[in-house]
């Protein structure tokens, strides 16, 4: 029997919001997904309505992924259980999950103040988003390498490059970044299937 279709869903939004690290990390994996977008306009109320119905979300949120026959929601335990199954994207050793982990934690409390912010970034964000850098990036210059357990990534590398993404693109990045985290952008650009991502997409900007 074939296996069900993976199915990524998210809101048309361009690269800005949690679902685009979902995105990214799928196209390092090289799993084959279909993507479904949903206009995030006056229609998403009614739209989120159908889909909490149709049992797609709980919480009428996306991104959700059809994957395995099974129906899984919130970006980062997305991730996280997408690098169980494919037991990778994930630290070794209990102290490197925990490290994983402890970065992924800082990221969401990132994500909460960002999301407040989108519509006119407050004095208060804008003092807080350097205090996040600078705290990340002590994470980052504990261990060789560009990725935060050294030359091996995690699921957590793809977060914290889509805060630095989504900072850049609102407008509301420091003027300079830790050089970790410089080092961090560099390599996850450069990996083969997301260089050919952001090749294409400027290219249909273009």
């Amino acid at each position: 029997m074939a296996s069900p279709p993976t199915i990524y869903h998210y809101l048309d939004i361009g690269r800005l919001g949690r679902g685009e690290v979902v995105n990214l990390f799928l196209k390092d994996t090289g799993i084959d997904f279909k993507e479904v977008r949903y206009p995030y306009d006056n229609t998403w109320p009614e739209t989120s309505k159908k889909l909490r119905q149709s049992g797609l979300t709980r919480t009428g949120h996306l991104p959700a992924l059809e994957y395995g026959g099974s129906v899984i929601t919130q970006h980062i335990p997305i991730l996280r259980y997408l690098s169980r199954e494919l037991n990778a994207y994930d630290g070794k050793t209990s102290w490197e999950k925990y490290l994983v982990d402890a970065v992924a934690d800082i990221y969401v409390d990132w994500r909460s103040q960002w999301v407040a912010n989108l519509k006119g970034a407050t004095d208060a964000y804008r003092e807080y988003v350097p205090t996040y850098y600078n705290l990340i990036a002590q994470y980052y210059s504990d261990a060789e390498g560009p990725y935060l357990l050294g030359d091996t990534i995690t699921y957590v590398d793809f977060a914290v490059y889509q805060s630095v993404d989504n900072d850049t693109r609102t407008g509301t990045i420091p003027e300079s970044l830790p050089p970790a985290l410089n080092k961090l952008v560099e390599a996850i650009e450069a990996r083969p299937n997301i260089s050919a991502f952001i090749t294409q997409t400027r290219h249909k900007k273009a």
